[in-house]
């Protein structure tokens, strides 16, 4: 494996070629290569569909507790799985550059849905996994058998008042809203029409 690549994703440019890896074996080596060089590593996972605050300050808080911080981002064939039909809103590539432009991730990878839940977490082997305490994907009775696999596992509360599916829920209901009024408006004006005739 190229030093380059290890050059390319330590800075601090956006570097997207260089730091999305979606190759589970390369990935595989430059996590070996990192822990070598005496980095910290630490794993996230989620959907990061509508990227807002709450996204960006529990990244933030996840490199905290290392050096390099690796986020697996779900396909949208994952996605639908586990959000329903509609969703994502965002398609995966655009959700893998945004996480990319953010200063605090370093790698970005894929988790399909051929994937298991732990397959991610038994080939980075970090030495922080950090869960977010609101995920289904996670419970705490669960968590605990990651423990084999990783240093330590951190739960991070929510960062933020607001979440994707609430922010959907409000731009549905906002579009219904909208909707009614036009559709009041039509109906008022088509009653005119018959009336006048």
């Amino acid at each position: 494996m190229s030093q380059a690549r290890i050059k390319n994703i330590l800075h601090p440019a956006t570097n997207v070629n260089e730091r999305f890896i979606s190759d589970y074996k390369e990935l595989d080596e430059i996590v070996s290569q990192l822990k070598k060089m005496g980095f910290k590593i630490v794993l996230t996972e989620g959907v990061y569909d509508l990227i807002h605050e709450g996204h960006a300050l529990y990244l933030e808080k996840a490199r905290s507790h290392g050096d390099i911080l690796i986020v697996g981002v779900d396909s949208d064939e994952l996605t639908r799985k586990r959000k329903g039909p509609d969703r994502p809103i965002v398609p995966q590539d655009e959700r893998v550059k945004m996480l990319i432009h953010l200063r605090h991730v370093d790698i970005v990878t894929l988790r399909e849905i051929s994937h298991g839940i732990d397959e991610l977490i038994k080939l980075v082997k970090p030495d922080v996994l950090i869960v977010s305490e609101t995920t289904k994907d996670f419970p705490v009775k669960d968590v605990e058998q990651y423990t084999n696999y990783c240093g330590e596992i951190k739960r991070l509360p929510p960062q933020a008042t607001t979440t994707t599916t609430g922010r959907i829920r409000n731009l549905t209901i906002e579009g219904v809203t909208r909707l009614v009024r036009e559709i009041n408006k039509l109906t008022d004006e088509f009653l005119g029409k018959i009336k006048k005739d």
